[in-house]
């Protein structure tokens, strides 16, 4: 008769907090106290960020894990991304915990992204110890913070006993944790023994053979791909001999050659793993996230890792303008499609889809920050290509048009309020709270569009000064709201390639706003401005000042031009129109029209304008 029972000598748990609130600089905290290093020994902050993208923008984008021991007890730390568009790296986390540690701000309180991976920590049913981290901030506020936290996880229907939580305070610059806020801390024993009394062990089926659940990849130029999951029954030693279950309950047979723990942040071999070890199996070529490696004597699959569908899409093509093929290493759409089918393998959450065309995919995911990582990181490895404007991905339900929707949560200065309204307004968004707290700023909330919300972030910090803060969260599908505008002006389009000189910016400022500095290549169809106008405008940005021998006052000024702040890839992604497309190479990120010709799009627009006038 099978028992279930629980392995104390380990705890599994994931950290779920907001950009920013903490969560790495307390790990590395508790690396320091647990002993992982000399006390002499020199190690860089913030050790969980390993990707170069998680250290230049400060936050976690993929779910990591590492260990760490106490009193006798190793306890898995698995880093879940405070990020929404990053839901499937959060689902494949709470798969692998038994508990979580809710850090969240003394000041700012529980924000939007911490509701997102709480809600998904909850389901799954885990132990939560909540952390109010930051308390030594001048405008923190613990109290009313505490009831933030108890009103959020009622509003997530939390139960009684998820409702009971332990609570403590922490300093994490400093390594400090308190279970009250009148002590005096000294260090993180308090956070690490409220761990093991609070965060159950893992439990397990006595009796049951060997099963673990795949929730990550990698791959080792040694030991080809590496399965990483939880042990959820029963042990394994190397080369036994194993099968995995995939999603057709199709098996395949392996052999374990290797296997591996974590320790602190390395990889450690050992000839057995046990129940509730994060492990790292190797023998294995074709496996997927989600599928079950067990015992084949009595093969049991257990329940799939399921992640929400993606919201958003955008066309990936390869690089078709004059300066293609110049700046990057893998340009050809094979290369492109075969690095974006080898993401789809490491992240449930992305999905590329042919579209019938030879040149060019869709790729589909949570949201455009999301595929923006991606294309950064593709660019970071050499790749060259084009990405079309993200769209929103609609569903037909009983005949309605339904589209994603966003819970948008703004704070910005009082004065601020009518703008904001205004244009949210304008992009079909619906105010559904307004908070003033009498001390000059405001709290909104609005139901809005994901598609209006495309863009929209740069021109929200322009109309708040800078001082306005935006949180958005995925809030399920919705009715169609009718059309909105996605951007009020025009594009400045080269109309022929050449250098952009001194001389033709300076006259084409009044235009508008400008991309390209003196120097930087164009060609014809690649936009170099903004214009002030809604309608696009063709012009010579290599036009070059006639020259005479006759000299007249005041025509020898000195050319000087407005200076011009670069545009980022996000900013890139945001800006272009259904007409228009991002080039993206390791070195350059340059906007374009999709059909690069003036002539032929003035044939388009002909075309088009016939048929409009003939009621087609």
């Amino acid at each position: 008769m099978s028992t279930v029972e629980r392995n104390e000598n380990l705890r599994n748990i994931a950290i779920i907090a907001h950009v920013d609130h903490g969560k790495t600089t307390l790990v590395d905290a508790m690396f320091q106290q647990t002993g992982l290093f000399r006390a002499d020994q020199k190690v860089d902050e913030r050790l969980m960020d390993t990707m170069d993208l998680e250290r230049e923008r400060g936050i976690t984008i993929a779910a990591k894990n590492c260990s760490i021991q106490w009193k006798g007890v190793r306890i898995n730390i698995i880093d879940t991304p405070g990020h929404a568009d990053f839901g499937g790296e959060v689902e494949r986390a709470i798969s692998m915990a038994d508990g979580a540690i809710l850090l969240v701000d003394a000041s700012e309180g529980p924000l939007p992204q911490t509701r997102f991976v709480l809600k998904k920590a909850l389901e799954a049913g885990l132990k939560i110890l909540v952390v109010i981290n930051k308390i030594d901030r001048q405008d923190a506020r613990p109290e009313q913070v505490l009831d933030e936290i108890y009103d959020l996880m009622i509003d997530l229907d939390a139960t009684e006993e998820q409702l009971e939580f332990s609570l403590l305070y922490a300093v994490g610059r400093e390594g400090i944790a308190k279970r009250a806020l009148e002590e005096e801390g000294e260090n993180l024993h308090p956070l690490l023994d409220t761990i093991l009394e609070e965060i159950p062990g893992p439990s397990h089926d006595s009796s049951a053979p060997f099963q673990m659940l795949v929730s990550d990849l990698d791959y080792s130029d040694y030991m080809g791909r590496l399965a990483i999951g939880k042990v959820f029954n029963g042990t394994a030693r190397s080369r036994d001999s194993l099968i995995c279950m995939g999603e057709k309950e199709q098996n395949i047979s392996l052999k374990v050659s290797k296997l591996q723990v974590y320790r602190g942040m390395t990889l450690v071999d050992v000839d057995e793993v046990q129940v509730g070890d994060i492990a790292v199996l190797a023998g294995i070529e074709d496996v997927k996230i989600g599928d079950t490696i067990c015992n084949g004597e009595a093969p049991m699959a257990l329940p799939r890792i399921s992640v929400d569908k993606p919201t958003v899409s955008m066309e990936f093509t390869v690089n078709d303008s004059p300066f293609g093929g110049t700046e990057g290493r893998y340009v050809q759409s094979s290369r492109i499609r075969a690095r974006l089918r080898r993401e789809t393998l490491l992240n449930v959450a992305v999905e590329v889809e042919e579209n019938g065309d030879r040149d060019s995919v869709l790729v589909k995911g949570r949201g455009e920050f999301q595929l923006a990582i991606l294309i950064e990181t593709m660019r970071r490895e050499g790749y060259e290509f084009c990405v079309g404007r993200p769209e929103v991905i609609y569903r037909h339900e009983n005949g309605c048009k339904m589209e994603p929707l966003e819970r948008l949560m703004v704070d910005c200065e009082e004065q601020f309020l009518g703008v904001v309204t205004e244009k949210l307004s304008l992009r079909k968004g619906k105010m559904t709270n307004l908070v003033n707290n009498g001390k000059g700023r405001v709290h909104m909330e609005f139901s809005v569009p994901t598609r209006a919300l495309i863009g929209y972030r740069d021109e929200f910090l322009t109309d708040t000064r800078g001082t306005g803060i935006m949180h958005s969260l995925f809030d399920g599908y919705g009715e169609y709201r009718g059309d909105c505008p996605s951007r009020f002006t025009g594009s400045i389009v080269s109309d022929r390639t050449g250098k952009a000189v001194p001389y033709a910016l300076f006259n084409l400022e009044p235009r508008g706003r400008l991309f390209v500095v003196p120097g930087d290549p164009v060609y014809e169809g690649m936009i170099v401005g903004e214009h002030n106008r809604v309608q696009d405008i063709g012009v010579n940005p290599s036009k070059e000042k006639k020259l005479s021998n006759m000299r007249a006052a005041g025509k020898d000024d000195n050319v000087i031009l407005t200076p011009i702040k670069p545009m980022t890839l996000e900013q890139a992604i945001s800006f272009i129109r259904e007409d228009e497309r991002v080039e993206i190479t390791p070195l350059s990120v340059r906007m374009r029209k999709t059909i690069l010709s003036d002539q032929k799009r003035h044939m388009m627009r002909g075309a088009r304008l016939k048929k409009k006038n003939l009621g087609l």
